[in-house]
Parts: C-alpha cells; structure tokens; sequence
C-alpha cells in the first residue's frame, strides 16, 4: 500500500525507489503518522480541516509543487465546498516568489546578511473572502516559508489577535514545517522515480 509521499512522488510499488524507502521503515510510517495526524483524524477545536487544508494547497503552491497543490486543492475543495480553492490558488501565483528574505537585528552582528524581500499580505477584500483567521495564517505560513528569520513574538501575536489560539497557532507552524519536508523528500524522490523508469 503506497503512503501519500509515494503518491505524490509517483513511486512504483515493487520498483527500486519503493525498495530504498522500505531501507527506512520507521521514517516512512513517521512521515505518513505525521500526515494523518494533520489531515485526517484531527481535532478541529483550534484549527479546521478547511484552514488545515486550505494552508496546505497554499504552501505547495509556493513550492511550485504541482502534484501536491493538486492533492491539497482536492482536500480544500472536500472541506470548504469548491469554496477556496480558486481563490487560494490565486492568491499563491501571485505571492510565489525565491528567498530566502528578510531582516536581522539592526544592531546586531547578521545585518549585513539581511535580504530584501517582498512581503506578503492579504488584501481586503479576499480577506473577507478567506475569513481574518485564514487570512492570517497564509500571511504566516508565507512568512515560514520565505521569511523564517523574521519569525517572531511578534509574527505570532498577529495570529492571536486574528483569533488563532496557542495550539492552533502550534498545529499551523507543525503544518508548514512538515510541509516543507513532506515536498522536498518527494521532489527527491520524483527524480529517483524518472530515473527508475528510464
């Protein structure tokens, strides 16, 4: 049975790159119980499936990953009722840029490797669209994924004040970590898998 890496790398059951993730059980059944405990049995008091999953196609999308921003505009789409996932679709084309950005203290001993970089911010109008909650946590998840030094109290009190909680906030930040190692292992793994085909 393939796990949700296999499929969004498009690993072959029985073929060589299924045989080399097999090599690490423990770190296959992690990433695959890492996965189910954000998206499938999940207690939605802090954070929805809907935000959950409307995050998830968001990251991907700024990652460029076109089979797991499919997979994940699927979930949105199950969740909100093909409610969001155009508009987050959108919303990622235009704020998909390189990185990493940001600033270090002014006077600290890093500000000469301070980068400048657009910032992302979520306009009115689809923030009434998207909800205060929502549209905060792409604002942060945009942050993570091209700002990470600019993470901060800060940073975190703009999701309290949008109406996140501190394990809501806790669930989101796991989210888009896990993210980003879910999307590289299986970029990686895509080029195993063409080259195993070959």
């Amino acid at each position: 049975m393939t796990d949700i890496i296999d499929r969004l790398a498009g690993v072959r059951p029985g073929g060589s790159v299924d045989a080399l993730r097999r090599h690490r059980p423990a770190t296959r059944d992690n990433a695959e119980a890492s996965y189910h405990a954000l998206f499938t049995v999940i207690d939605e008091t802090h954070a929805s499936l809907a935000e959950r999953a409307a995050v998830a196609q968001f990251v991907a999308a700024l990652h460029a990953d076109d089979v797991a921003t499919a997979h994940y505009a699927a979930l949105t789409r199950e969740a909100t009722g093909d409610r969001l996932d155009d508009v987050i679709d959108r919303l990622a084309g235009a704020a998909r840029t390189t990185g990493p950005y940001g600033d270090y203290p002014a006077d600290g001993p890093l500000t000469r490797e301070s980068v400048p970089g657009p910032r992302f911010a979520v306009d009115d109008e689809v923030r009434a669209t998207l909800g205060g909650r929502l549209g905060a946590a792409l604002e942060h998840a945009h942050l993570l994924v091209f700002r990470p030094r600019e993470s901060s109290v800060a940073a975190l009190a703009r999701l309290a004040d949008a109406g996140w909680s501190t394990d809501g906030i806790v669930t989101l930040s796991q989210l888009v970590s896990f993210l980003a190692f879910q999307l590289r292992v299986a970029a990686g793994l895509r080029l195993l898998t063409t080259e195993d085909a070959a």
